[in-house]
């Protein structure tokens, strides 16, 4: 098993590079849904240049990390099936399940936007935003301490990120609604 740190290291590098595209593409959509209420001519030419931004980053970097880091996810599960037997492993793959959904839920708010339906606002996507962050948080702690219950731990640090973003957040909105410049 000598390649068994190559496949994790592609592993590694794939969620990196998933969890990259999952953190902008949601920054890209503020931009489009702000782009949208602009007059024209801003509001076609921001539309379009941000449609194929959107469009790269979703189907050449962020869906290929996703399926080449569940790929060698399985491989390593594979090769190492005693880590099923483990309660981490149990709820790292719980979060990996919601990681799942939040891409899926993205792609739909993609495809929308794609197609000039707005059906959210960029303040909500603002939000949307920190999804995958939170979800990074736990699987890291979760794989780093090997623990189902020393992750407990991890959550309430995450619920104390989510409250210092949320915080953050309506700092910031008061910031731009007092200078739109910013």
């Amino acid at each position: 098993m000598e390649y068994y740190n190559y496949i994790k290291s592609f592993h590694l590098i794939f969620v990196i590079t998933w969890f990259a595209g999952l953190f902008y593409i949601p920054r890209l959509f503020v931009y489009q849904i702000e782009a949208f209420h602009k007059p024209s001519p801003d509001k076609e030419i921001l539309g379009k240049q941000l449609k194929l931004m959107a469009k790269r980053l979703w189907f050449i970097i962020t869906w290929p990390s996703a399926i080449l880091a569940t790929i060698f996810a399985i491989w390593l599960l594979v090769l190492q099936p005693y880590w099923l037997q483990q309660g981490w492993m149990h709820v790292k793959l719980a979060f990996v399940v919601l990681l799942i959904i939040y891409h899926l839920k993205t792609h739909q708010y993609y495809k929308q936007l794609q197609n000039d339906v707005v059906k959210k606002t960029s303040s909500f996507m603002r939000i949307w935003n920190e999804g995958a962050t939170f979800i990074l948080f736990a699987v890291v702690f979760l794989v780093l301490l090997k623990s189902a219950i020393n992750w407990v731990w991890g959550i309430v640090g995450i619920l104390l990120l989510a409250i210092l973003i949320m915080l953050g957040f309506k700092i910031y909105k008061n910031i731009r609604n007092k200078n739109p410049e910013t």
